[in-house]
């Protein structure tokens, strides 16, 4: 009898083993190089809003981790619309999921995810400063927390010679952008204190809602000789309406902006800092990286582009360091 106790314990707690294996889906744990036991892996795209340099860099992150792992990643992704609430059911789906890891494009994104979860992997790309986006003090470059990617910030220092390049006549510079993305401001503050530098005065027009941005940008317009326009999400999605109700130069932050409604634009590639993002995912699913240890990663080469249609519109003439872009 006692055996015949002993015995039906043993088969009772291979029972509840094999239901929580089941149940945590222990086919596909990962071992301890990093590597999941059956070779595939789930990743969870979370991108904030549809635009070009968004949507280059998914891309660009899609075929960095395909070109490594073929047919053994499967992505799920998904777009907010730049919507708080759809963001946040996205990456909730992707912690109920238990994805293996989360790609989160754009601040909003990139937020919404570290909200979410603590354990899953988190890189965020198309991000200006992360220490910014995340309150980090003191930010060195690492987040200490499970998340790392990559920025989309160019040398503002550069960005903002491009004035008295360009347009040596602006004196009053109006920088156009939305009050709801840290980023934006934080570019606002860093280029009105370099435009200070070269004699040029700037005032920010910020807008909390899309709806306001014709009044925001007509008015900036009105008071400015030209507009400033940084790596903006609702700008970015905007910028045909921004070019419609515009009459006077912009210089953006991005190629996208630049396409849309900019004479030129000093532009880092969101190809490539996708690209890098998938890289540094590899490194994370394959190798076991930390992304608590990993530096946030850049574009070093950023490029100056210009647009000639706009050029022509303002009669703007750039050097040969620009490249021409096509809305």
């Amino acid at each position: 009898m006692k055996f015949k106790r002993i015995l039906a314990a043993v088969l009772s707690c291979a029972l509840v083993a094999t239901s929580l294996m089941a149940v945590t889906g222990c086919d596909s744990t990962n071992s301890g190089d990093g590597k999941k036991e059956d070779g595939t892996y789930t990743v969870g795209i979370c991108q904030y809003v549809q635009h070009p340099a968004l949507d280059t860099a998914t891309a660009g992150f899609k075929r960095a981790l395909t070109e490594k792992l073929g047919d053994k990643v499967k992505f799920d992704e998904q777009n907010a619309s730049a919507d708080s609430t759809t963001c946040t059911t996205i990456i909730n789906q992707f912690v109920s999921s238990n994805v293996d890891l989360i790609m989160a494009n754009a601040t909003p994104a990139v937020q919404t995810a570290v909200s979410g979860t603590p354990e899953i992997p988190i890189l965020g790309t198309s991000v200006t400063e992360y220490g910014i986006a995340l309150g980090i003090d003191n930010f060195t470059g690492k987040t200490g927390i499970n998340v790392s990617g990559t920025s989309d910030l160019a040398p503002l220092d550069q960005q903002a010679a491009m004035f008295p390049e360009l347009l040596p006549d602006a004196k009053k510079i109006g920088i156009v952008y939305c009050s709801n993305e840290a980023n934006s401001k934080y570019q606002a503050e860093v280029i009105t204190k370099e435009l200070a530098k070269l004699g040029v005065e700037a005032t920010d027009y910020s807008f909390s809602d899309s709806n306001d941005i014709s009044q925001v940008v007509t008015k900036a317009c009105s008071e400015s000789d030209a507009l400033y326009i940084p790596t903006d999400n609702a700008c970015a999605s905007n910028a045909e309406l921004i070019d419609s109700v515009a009459d006077k130069p912009i210089i953006a932050g991005e190629e996208g902006i630049c396409k849309g409604c900019g004479i030129a634009a000093l532009s880092i590639s969101y190809d490539k800092i996708g690209y890098l993002t998938g890289l540094m995912a590899y490194d994370i699913l394959v190798n076991g990286k930390d992304p608590a240890e990993m530096e946030i990663q850049a574009d070093l080469e950023p490029t100056y582009v210009y647009s000639p249609a706009h050029c022509e519109k303002y009669n703007v003439t750039v050097s040969e360091k620009y490249v021409a872009v096509e809305g």
